[in-house]
């Protein structure tokens, strides 16, 4: 039992290791990486490290490869427009639950202030994963007030593609971090104010300077 439980710790941890390593872009899409890579630097036999690109895969972060090693999956093409234009239906649902009521939509507002300045933190900090963290736990305060726990819940699918999506945009347009801070101040405003028009209009501009492309 204790080897047991010995081996699944490690396989957790060589799995927690190489999807932040996927997710933070240090594995960048089209890269290969075998299970002795991981092995070595986590100081574990393969089997967990097995174990774990098994669990990568079955989730459609890696491909494997017989003796070959495992293919870390890139963006799928379309991907990115389809993880944004579902992100737009969602929020722009919540949105509209939300204003419906001004004692919600202040209360909402004030979630993703306090969210947003953490993301400034850690904007100030460099630390870019936690910017990236925040940037999706920003839009998953709005969403979690949409009153409709489906759609929250399919919404948290989403988070780790938009970290990864976050993540890749900055390492291309490192500035962008200051205007998307400006912009998710501006949905906290459109939110308070109930003024739904001004927030969708904001929202697609914001996907706009994020990712370089409108839903």
């Amino acid at each position: 039992m204790p080897e047991t439980r010995s081996r699944q710790s490690a396989a957790t941890r060589a799995y927690a290791h190489t999807k932040s390593a996927i997710l933070g872009g240090r594995l960048a899409g089209g890269s290969m990486i075998s299970e002795g890579d991981v092995a070595t630097e986590l100081g574990v036999s393969r089997t967990p490290v097995r174990e774990a690109f098994l669990r990568l895969e079955a989730e459609g972060w890696m491909r494997l490869f017989p003796k070959k090693g495992a293919l870390v999956v890139p963006v799928a093409p379309g991907e990115q427009h389809a993880v944004l234009d579902a992100r737009l239906l969602v929020e722009e649902h919540a949105a509209a639950h939300v204003v419906a009521d001004p004692a919600e939509a202040a209360r909402a507002a004030d979630e993703m202030r306090a969210v947003l300045a953490r993301q400034r933190d850690a904007w100030a900090a460099g630390d870019v994963a936690a910017f990236a963290r925040l940037d999706a736990e920003l839009h998953q305060a709005l969403v979690g007030r949409g009153g409709n726990d489906l759609l929250a819940t399919f919404y948290l699918t989403l988070q780790e593609r938009q970290e990864r999506m976050t993540r890749s945009s900055l390492r291309v347009m490192p500035a962008v971090g200051t205007e998307i801070l400006d912009e998710h101040a501006a949905l906290a405003d459109d939110l308070e104010r109930g003024d739904l028009d001004a927030f969708g209009a904001h929202l697609r501009a914001h996907f706009a300077t994020a990712f370089g492309e409108r839903p």
